[in-house]
C-alpha cells in the first residue's frame, strides 16, 4: 500500500431526502479515508445509505455537510474525474448500439482523449478481462458476466487512481459474481488502482484489504 496523501478523504458527511412531509436522514456524519492501492469494502442492509455515499465520493451529488477531499484537492470537475476515477454499476450501463471496444473506448472519448493508444489499450483491456473474441459484440449479444466485464474494463479504461463499485454482482448468479469480484480486485492490485466496493455480500467484502459496515447513516 502507498503511503503519503490519501487518495480519498471524507469527514463527517451528512446527507437528507425530502420525503413528503418527513425529512430522511440518509447519511449521519460520515468518516473515511481510503489510501492509494488500498480496497475497501462498505457493506449493510438494504437502505443504511451505501449508494448515496458512493454517488458522495464520486462527486455526483453535493453532500449537505462535511469535507470531500480527492487526492488533496476539495474540487472535481468533469474532466479531472474522468481521469480521478472510474465507476462500475450493478445495471452495467453500456450504450446498447456500441461494440464491446466502443463501450470501453466511450471512457476515454469523454475525456476528449481518442487516438491509437487508446484503441490498443482497450482491446488490451477486453483480452485482460478474457473477451478479446468478443470485442465487436453488442451488449444484446453478450452475458451478464460479459458485459460487466466490459464495464470493468472501461472503468480502467482512463488508468484511475480510484475505482468505485456499487453492487457490481447484483445482477449476476452467484458463480458469475464471485469470478467478477476476484477479477475486479486483482486488476486494481495489478494497477494499483484503490477500490471502493459497495456489496451486501459478506464473502465478497471479506476480499477487501479493509471491510467496514454501513449501518442506519453511519460507518462503523
Amino acid at each position: 500500500m502507498a503511503s503519503g496523501t490519501p487518495i480519498l478523504e471524507a469527514s463527517g458527511l451528512t446527507k437528507s431526502f425530502i420525503s413528503g412531509e418527513r425529512t430522511l436522514e440518509v447519511l449521519r456524519g460520515v468518516d473515511l479515508t481510503v489510501e492509494a492501492g488500498e480496497s475497501v469494502s462498505i457493506s449493510g442492509e438494504s437502505g443504511s445509505g451505501k449508494s448515496t455515499l458512493l454517488h458522495l465520493l464520486a462527486g455526483l451529488d453535493a453532500c449537505d455537510a462535511g469535507t470531500l477531499v480527492w487526492e488533496g484537492s476539495s474540487q472535481i470537475d468533469a474532466e479531472r474525474r474522468g481521469l480521478f476515477l472510474g465507476m462500475v454499476f450493478q445495471a452495467f450501463y453500456l450504450i446498447p448500439e456500441l461494440t464491446a471496444r466502443d463501450n470501453v473506448l466511450m471512457a476515454a472519448r469523454m475525456v476528449g482523449r481518442i487516438g491509437p493508444e487508446e484503441r490498443q489499450r482497450a482491446d488490451q483491456l477486453l483480452e485482460r478481462v478474457g473477451l478479446a473474441d468478443r470485442a465487436n459484440h453488442v451488449p444484446a449479444k453478450l452475458s451478464g458476466g460479459e458485459r460487466q466485464r466490459v464495464a470493468v474494463a472501461r472503468a480502467l479504461m482512463n488508468r484511475p487512481k480510484l475505482l468505485l463499485a456499487d453492487e457490481p454482482t447484483g445482477n449476476l448468479d452467484e458463480k458469475t459474481g464471485d469470478l467478477i469480484i476476484d477479477l475486479l480486485l486483482e486488476l486494481c492490485r495489478e494497477t494499483g488502482t484503490a477500490l471502493v466496493l459497495v456489496t451486501h455480500n459478506l464473502a465478497h467484502a471479506a476480499k477487501a484489504d479493509r471491510q467496514v459496515r454501513m449501518h442506519d447513516g453511519l460507518l462503523a
